[in-house]
């Protein structure tokens, strides 16, 4: 079986970009679930988009790439950055 670690971001007040960190074994089953209220807690009542996924092959991997990540802030925000610049890209018009 295969998990995922997973980064969703919204934006929040002033346009700022709020993350949230997970790990799961179907994606898009979890992702429906956050943006449909039932994920976690944190994520409850707000519109996420999935910024940033790598999938493992065991469990145990997952949870502790998932660790990392949810404690390292600078590669969180280098994540949300390009997230943000990939998604100001696509919605240009020429």
């Amino acid at each position: 079986m295969s998990y995922f670690v997973y980064l969703l971001v919204t934006k929040g007040k002033n346009n700022k970009l709020t993350s949230y960190v997970g790990y799961t074994n179907n994606l898009v089953k979890r992702v429906n679930l956050h943006n449909n209220s039932k994920g976690a807690k944190f994520t409850k009542g707000r519109f996420w988009k999935l910024a940033y996924f790598k999938k493992y092959v065991s469990k145990n991997l997952a949870l502790k790439e998932e660790y990392k990540l949810k404690t390292n802030n600078n590669l969180r925000s280098r994540i949300k950055k390009k997230f943000l610049k990939n998604e100001n890209s696509s919605f240009t018009s020429i």
